[in-house]
Order: C-alpha cells, then structure tokens, then sequence
C-alpha cells in the first residue's frame, strides 16, 4: 500500500488543536464554521459530522490533513447538509461520495491539490454551487452533470490531465471565470481558450446551438436569491430570538422524526428490492451454471474429437518416420557391407598382388624379350598390328587430350593460359590431321616411325597390366561408394537425422584414406612399367627392323608366365566355366590353390569366400554350373575333355577393343552402378571432383577452382580428384 494511503497518527499538538476547535464550535455563541484544518487527520471524526449536523454548522474547514476519504464509515452525508463552504484542499482524496449531490445549500468546493482521478454525476445536483475549484489533480474529464449546475460563477480545472471540456458546459450561463491550461486542451481549441472565459462559452454555444448571452444578465436573480437567504438567516432583533429559536428547535426535531420514519421505510423497500435482486441473481446463476455445463461439454467433444485427430496424425507420422529411419538404416547397412568387402578385398588382393608382382618381375627377367628371332620377323602382321597400334594411339590420344584440358583450366588460374592453349591447339590440331588422314596413310605413318610404335606399345603395356587394372577398379569403387555416401549425408541433412552421422563420417575418412593410397599405388606402378619398358629401349638392337611392332605383337599374343603355369594344372572345363561368367580374374587363385570341379561340388559359399571371390551371387553360380558340369560328366565323360585350344582362345584378346555396351557384365548392377549428384554450389551441373582428405564429391568442375575449403564439411582442401563418368 502506498506511503499516504496509510493512517497516521497525529501528533500530541494536532489533537490539542482538533479538541480545542471542537469546544470552541460547541460554546454558545459560536459562529457558523467548524474549522479542525491542520490537524494532520486521516479520516474526518465522527464528532465533526454529529456538530455540524446539531449545531446547522454552515462552514466546514477541513484543508491541510491527510484525508483519503470524505466520509468515514457509519456516516452520512446527509449531516452536512446544511453546510455552505467545504474546503478540502490540500489533502490525499482520490474520490468524491458518489451522493455528493445531497449538499443542495453547498456554494463553494475547494479541492484544490488532491488526488481526484473523476467528479461523480451526482455533482450536478448542487444547485446553489457558486465556486468550484478542483485545480491540481489528475482529472482527464468532467462530467456532463457540470452544465446543470445553474448558479456557477468560478471554475478552476488548472493543473490536470484533461484535453475536452463537456459540451453540456454551455447551459452554465452564470460563468464569469474559467481558468484551465489552454495549450494543452483539444476541444476547444488551444486558440479559442486563450482568448479567456467568453470566448470558450461563445464556441460551446455555437457547438450545441444555442445563442450565447453574457453571464450578467443570469446573475442579478442568483445574488438576488441568495440575499433573501441571508436576509432570513439574519435575527429580527433581540425581542423575538429567544422564542424563534425554540419554535425553531421544534422543527427541527419533528424534521428529525419525520426523516427517521422516512428512513425507515426506506430501509424496508431497500430490503424488499434487495430480496428480490437477490432471487433475480440466483436464477441469472443457475441459468449461467447450465449455459456454461453445456459450452463445458461441447468444448469437451471437441477436445476429444482434437485429440483423436492429433494422435491419428501423430501415429501416422511417426510411422512415417519409422518407415523413413528403417529405409536410411537399410541404405547405411548395405554401405557398411560394401565399404567392409571393399577392405576385406583390398587386403586380399595386397597379397595376391605381391604374388603377381614377384611372378610378373620373374616373367620379365627370365624371358628373353630382347632378341627377336627370323621366324617372328618374317611372321610380323604388320598391316595387322599397324592398325592396332592406330587405335590404342587414337584412344591414348583421346585421353590425354581430356587430361590436358582439364590441367590447362587450372594453368589458367596461375597466368599460363597462353603458352598451355597453344601447345593445346596443336596437339588438338595434330588429332584432328590424324582422323583425317585416309587409314591407309596413318597406318604407314606408323609403320614408319619408330616413336609412334613405341607410344603405342607403352599404351597397351599398361592397359594389358593386370595390377594397374586391379588398381583402376578399386578407385572406380571407392569413387562410386564415395558418391553415395556423400548422397546419403546431404539427405540426412535434409531430414534433420543426426543419429549415425559419425560412422558416416568414418567409413568416408577410411575410403579417403584408401584412395590415397591407391592412387599412390597407381603412379608407382607406372613409374615401374616405364622403367620396364626404358630397359627394353636400352638395351634393344638400334638397327633391328620393327622391332616394337614385333613388341607389340608379342604382347598381345602372350599371356603371363604365372597364368601360363598356373593354368597349366586347372581343368580347361573349369578354366572355361570362369571366362563365360566374367570372373577370368580369379585364375590365378583357382590354379593357386589347386582347386577342382570335384572340390568345387564340396564346397560352400564361404569356403569360396575365405579363398578370395568376395561377389555372393558369382559364388552360387559357380557352385551350380560346377555341379551341373559334373551331373553331365557323368553322362558324357567326353565334355570333361575339350580341345586344348577352345580356352585359350578365349582368353587370348586379339586388339585392345573395348567390350560393346550389349556385352559388358551386369552383375552385381546394384554395387557397380553410379549415381549422379548435383554440385552443392551452382545447383545446376554433376558433381565431378573428389576433394581429399574429407573424400566428399560435391562439386563440378568449374566450381571447384575457386574453392580452399570443402562447401560441406569445411575441412582443407589437399587435394582434387576428377570423376569420369562412362556413358
């Protein structure tokens, strides 16, 4: 509660005061006025209201105390009645009585520096008002009941928050002064209350159509009025006072009674009225009870109705997500499978390709490919082989030329355009003369010299090199795997799913990493054959006649010494039954561990998969064709014995030509085939580059020059890998 809404108590010199006033009102003789002002009084008492009341005090005084309140409790305004002048200013009042307006004989109110937020309607009752100031409060407006009051000659509504005043105020004819802070004011205008009280009481008559007349010409009849009132409250002489005051006593006492009465009955019909207000209250109760019973349960169907609807959606969503979370459960499970086979093979095949490697070395030292006999010379295809050669330099040619455009784009970001273009141009200039020179003179071309022989050679050399193609297909995988999961992560992405995200991130940092190494692997084994085939330049005879054609046609006659050796001790139907499925590549390890038809027809899947064939459809199916194989030996023990050329002919490649679309192997399409993914830059182009170490494959080829740090992940970027997608 705030500090001045508090009762204080007042101090021992304040109540000397208060009794003094009191007793000086009550001595015979005393004037009309009742002053008890700085008495530092929170509440006027109930004494005051009795002396008034009995004595017909026309002045109450009450200015300079703590009043929060005009009346007290237990009493009545009425005892006032008679009063004339009340002062209250300078007090803490925040309202007025609402029955204010039962002060018919009041002519001046003093409010001045209160509390007032509002003055009740009933203030337009006093009729003999003369002066009303209510000046520092915190009024925002008055009430039109102001324009009832007939008889007002000064209002003061300085110091407030009020913009209006009532337009009832014109019908107040008597107003000689109005004080108010014009430029505050809205209605009327700052303008039209400048210019004093006249002209504001012309605008207002002029806003309610009336014809406005100056205030003298209403005063004589109110000063005229109020002089006979005094005239009457004057003694006639000292003769007759004794005798008037006791027939005045008289009346007032039998007043007294006849208001008691009228009390009386007037607190009966109160009680009457408020029995049946009560009644009328409990019916509107009960009646507002069943209303809001009926809205209660309305809003409850709808409720339950609400909630079906939400958890049917609910259950529908989260079987959704379910549905979507065993999907990307599905997905991540077949690329864990994958990436741990590809691992599993990669191991494998180190070892196998130690094997490979001592053998081939062992092929290369112990054969004698530096002396070429007359027999060879004389059976030298060489139309044959010219025409080889024109097509492995032709595809040779086409592959550097991709290789050199795409090293030419990054020569331009370091200011080498020029010089790299050029030597492009020619080049490119050179292939184009090449296809269209007539076959005939190429093949001559070729035939006659000696460092086209020698690039074909080298061609083929690394094509027919069966560690760089194990090589070249494991970073084709590794691209493949690496794309997709680079496909699952943005999806997950998409989906807000963080829940395996790090495995995710493992399997692609161990495929990075396996990259590398690959790679490295890659240009070692390059390095190994160029440094083959200088040792062949070397220590070849300068003078001897096609010597690389005879080279070349030897390469593409022979197959390795260790397929030779190992194929020697393998059954040619067993030999044969791998060429037709594809799997030409695990000879080496079928002949290496000596293995049969017949110990074929013992095995399981996983004893195929502990000797190295990792593809569980290739492992069925030369499980099935072996046992057919047998299953018809039995019948016809001649199909256990074809003829010996059959499957080296078959093995025997004539021209590296590449295998049709129709003939290339399917299976399995589910691991081999790539999906294609947008760059996360532009939006628009196929993601092309690896970017290591991270091993995402987010962006094309011309968006990813610019770049430093991956766009997904922000890791540095160390190296770009490009991905060539075969059509």
């Amino acid at each position: 509660m705030p500090l001045f809404f508090r009762k204080r108590k007042p101090s021992e010199e304040a109540r000397k005061r208060l009794e003094y006033q009191m007793c000086l009102a009550k001595e015979a003789g005393a004037d009309d006025i009742l002053d008890i002002s700085k008495c530092e009084l929170s509440e006027i008492p109930f004494g005051a209201f009795a002396t008034c009341k009995v004595l017909q005090k026309k002045v109450l005084i009450v200015h300079t105390n703590h009043l929060t309140s005009l009346l007290p409790k237990s009493c009545s305004l009425l005892s006032l009645i008679t009063i004339k002048v009340l002062d209250l200013h300078d007090n803490q009042l925040t309202a007025l009585p609402e029955d204010i307006g039962q002060l018919t004989a009041l002519q001046v109110l003093n409010l001045e520096r209160n509390q007032l937020t509002y003055l009740p309607r009933s203030i337009g009752n006093l009729t003999q008002l003369q002066t009303l100031n209510v000046k520092d409060n915190k009024l925002k407006e008055l009430p039109d009941t102001l324009g009832e009051l007939r008889s007002l000659r000064t209002l003061d509504i300085r110091d407030n928050e009020m913009q209006r005043l009532p337009q009832m105020l014109a019908h107040v004819r008597t107003l000689e002064t109005l004080s108010l802070d014009a430029s505050s004011m809205v209605f009327p205008p700052p303008e039209v209350c400048g210019a004093g009280t006249e002209a504001i009481q012309q605008f207002l008559c002029k806003e309610s159509g009336l014809e406005y007349y100056p205030p003298s010409q209403y005063l004589l009849p109110v000063l005229e009025q109020d002089g006979a009132q005094n005239s009457q409250d004057s003694p006639d002489g000292p003769v007759d006072r004794l005798s008037r005051e006791e027939v005045e006593w008289q009346n007032r006492f039998s007043d007294y009674e006849k208001r008691k009465e009228q009390k009386m009955l007037e607190k009966l019909e109160f009680e009457r009225r408020l029995e049946l207000g009560q009644r009328e209250h409990a019916q509107l109760l009960q009646q507002s009870h069943s209303q809001k019973d009926e809205i209660l349960q309305s809003v409850r169907e709808e409720q339950s109705r609400l909630d079906q609807g939400l958890s049917e959606h609910r259950r529908y969503l989260d079987a959704e997500r379910q549905r979507l979370q065993e999907q990307l459960k599905q997905t991540e499970q077949n690329i864990s499978n994958r990436i741990q086979k590809l691992l599993q093979d990669n191991q494998r095949q180190k070892k196998s390709s130690e094997i490979l490697k001592s053998l081939e070395n062992e092929r290369i030292r112990m054969e004698q490919l530096m002396s070429i006999t007359q027999e060879e010379t004389e059976n030298l295809r060489r139309r044959e082989i010219a025409s080889a050669m024109q097509q492995m330099l032709t595809e040779s040619c086409k592959n550097r030329f991709l290789q050199m455009t795409y090293e030419s784009q990054r020569q331009n970001l370091v200011q080498q355009a020029c010089s790299s273009m050029a030597e492009m141009d020619e080049r490119f200039q050179q292939i184009l003369s090449w296809q269209q020179m007539d076959q005939n003179k190429a093949i001559s071309q070729i035939l006659q010299e000696s460092a086209m022989q020698k690039a074909a050679f080298e061609a083929l050399q690394v094509k027919k090199d069966l560690m760089h193609r194990q090589i070249r297909n494991q970073i084709k995988l590794i691209e493949t795997e690496l794309l997709q999961l680079t496909q699952l992560e943005l999806k997950r992405k998409s989906l807000d799913t963080e829940a395996l995200q790090e495995m995710i991130s493992e399997q692609r940092w161990a495929l990075s990493s396996l990259l590398q190494q690959l790679l490295k692997e890659k240009t070692q084994r390059e390095e190994e054959l160029r440094a083959i085939l200088t040792e062949l330049e070397a220590k070849s005879e300068t003078k001897q006649e096609n010597y690389w054609l005879i080279q070349y046609q030897r390469l593409l006659n022979q197959k390795p010494l260790s397929l030779k050796l190992q194929e020697e001790g393998m059954e040619r139907p067993l030999a044969a039954l791998l060429v037709e499925l594809s799997a030409e590549h695990y000879l080496p390890i079928f002949a290496h561990h000596r293995i049969s038809l017949d110990m074929l027809s013992r095995m399981s899947p996983g004893d195929l998969a502990k000797v190295g064939v990792s593809e569980a459809g290739l492992q069925h199916e030369i499980l099935r064709r072996a046992r057919e194989l047998l299953d018809a030996a039995r019948i016809q023990p001649e199909l256990l014995k074809p003829p010996p050329g059959e499957v080296l002919a078959a093995l025997e490649p004539t021209a590296p030509e590449e295998l049709p679309e129709s003939a290339r192997p399917s299976a399995p399409p589910a691991e081999l085939e790539v999906q294609t993914s947008e760059c996360v830059v532009c939006l628009e182009r196929e993601a092309q580059m690896i970017f290591l170490n991270c091993g995402h494959v987010c962006c094309c080829l011309q968006c990813c020059q610019p770049l430093r740090t991956c766009p997904l992940c922000r890791q540095e970027i160390a190296q770009r890998l490009r991905i060539y997608h075969s059509s």
